[in-house]
């Protein structure tokens, strides 16, 4: 199977943007933003495609990106640890300037 790089892409009224989920962290933060532009998160909870794991990943990126968090969705991946999420109501500029302090070194 062939990767694809992700990248945070505008769409109809916001962004979509890709994010992989690591799980059984002793705290919710964000890791990073690896070489293909996806948004690394660490999460408590576990595992990854389950309910409450998608749900601590939608209240954790409502606060780091400041929008509510039935602004957030998970459109593809939501049983996986790989997840396309859409946001709406912010630009991809928004996004990059509320993560980039998150970049790994």
């Amino acid at each position: 199977m062939t990767e694809r790089k992700f990248e945070i892409t505008d769409a109809k009224g916001g962004v979509a943007f890709t994010v992989r989920c690591v799980t059984r962290s002793a705290r919710t933060e964000a890791a990073g933003i690896q070489e293909d532009g996806t948004i690394k998160v660490r999460l408590q909870a576990s595992p990854a495609g389950s309910p409450e794991a998608n749900q601590e990943l939608i209240r954790f990126l409502a606060s780091v990106l400041g929008v509510e968090e039935s602004h957030i969705e998970i459109v593809a991946g939501a049983d996986g640890r790989d997840k396309l999420v859409s946001v709406e109501g912010i630009t991809t500029d928004d996004v990059n300037d509320k993560i980039s302090q998150f970049q790994e070194e």
